[in-house]
């Protein structure tokens, strides 16, 4: 069981409402995504999900979603 200084800390460190993703930024990030590919498309699919995952700091799985729901 977590003691009561551990919960207050977290509650104020880490505040759900400010660590959620703003619609924009999520939309601006799959339209990115999404040319990319277009624009790579030369490339093997596993070399450009590599790329994107080194640029923007996502995981190869996210990346997969993000493709496959376009």
């Amino acid at each position: 069981m977590r003691s009561l200084i551990q919960k207050t800390i977290t509650k104020k460190l880490f505040k759900p409402e400010k660590m959620k993703r703003s619609k924009e930024l999520v939309e601006k990030r799959k339209d990115f995504v999404i040319d990319y590919v277009r624009r790579n498309q030369n490339k093997q699919m596993k070399v450009i999900v590599t790329e994107l995952t080194e640029m923007l700091f996502l995981s190869e799985r996210t990346i997969y979603n993000i493709i496959l729901q376009a």
